[in-house]
């Protein structure tokens, strides 16, 4: 149950539909000051952020659009900075933008690896550099980020380029996790399933850009494969199966007391193993910390004061 009450400053990267636009909403309804964070509001994301403000104002919450590109330093700082402007802190950074592809590992480019990774993992590290600074002077904070289960979980063929993004951005999280304990800043990992519906994750995945090796693979040997691996997760997922579950699970962490927070949560209704190897991983990360004698890098901590 949740007992805490305050109301907090939050910024979500990559709002402007799927997990982020939920969860800025959500968030907003919870009665926090939401920034739904997008790249292009005043272009391509206008009707975005046009149903935005109207769902703050016919919701009476505290919900607001905020230019952030996350493949610009510039962008980031800015955003950051305005954040601070206007209410001289920031409690909690979600870090959910992020990008999906499908087809077959050996049609995609190095440069469209890059490309993803820039934008899944890069982008965090860009936020979190304009950020951090500040976070680190209040001696308070929450970074919550938004994974994936296939990270350790099931792993689908055609997915490789998101999978292996997400998985560099979740070693990141860990080890910003015990970097940032000693300056009570609290780390948090949302770890979604694979949800067919209810965002625009699949329909909006990108392709690869070598057609003809793609062409290969859907006319040879892995003929219909791309068909039964998408019939395939969508048969594993349940029929009442709601996306809104990763919004609600995102209030959930949120409106825990700082110190309390749970390491990783896991909103997979497909069940796709996930939970149980990253059980086994963390807790031997946590043993691994206590025997070298770092086991406080588990919790935050608010430092005394130096003399």
């Amino acid at each position: 149950m949740n007992t805490h009450q305050d109301k907090q400053v939050i910024l979500i990267t990559g709002a402007s539909s799927g997990f982020g636009a939920l969860g800025a909403r959500a968030l907003a309804a919870a009665g926090h000051t939401v920034y739904a964070s997008m790249r292009d509001i005043a272009g391509r994301n206008a009707p975005q952020v046009q149903a935005l403000r109207e769902h703050a104002s016919r919701h009476g919450v505290d919900l607001r659009a905020l230019e952030l590109d996350v493949q610009s330093q510039a962008s980031a700082d800015a955003a950051i900075g305005q954040v601070i402007a206007d209410h001289g802190r920031l409690d909690v950074l979600v870090h959910n933008a992020g990008h999906m592809v499908f087809g077959p590992a050996e049609a995609f480019t190095p440069e469209q690896y890059a490309q993803l990774y820039d934008v899944n993992v890069l982008g965090t590290q860009r936020v979190n550099r304009a950020a951090l600074p500040h976070l680190r002077g209040q001696r308070s904070g929450l970074l919550l980020w938004v994974g994936s289960s296939s990270t350790r979980g099931g792993t689908p063929p055609f997915l490789a380029p998101y999978f292996a993004a997400k998985a560099g951005m979740d070693a990141l999280a860990v080890s910003y996790a015990s970097e940032l304990a000693r300056w009570g800043i609290e780390t948090s990992i949302l770890v979604p399933g694979a949800f067919t519906q209810g965002t625009n994750h699949f329909a909006h995945s990108g392709t690869p850009a070598d057609t003809a090796r793609a062409a290969e693979y859907a006319e040879g040997a892995t003929r219909g494969l791309a068909q039964q691996a998408n019939d395939g997760l969508a048969a594993a997922e349940p029929p009442d199966s709601d996306v809104a579950e990763v919004a609600s699970a995102m209030v959930g962490i949120v409106n825990t007391p700082a110190g309390q927070r749970p390491f990783r949560v896991h909103v997979d209704p497909s069940d796709d193993g996930a939970a149980v190897v990253n059980a086994v991983a963390d807790r031997v990360r946590a043993e691994f910390l206590r025997r070298i004698g770092l086991g406080d890098l588990l919790r935050p901590q608010i430092p005394r004061e130096v003399a």
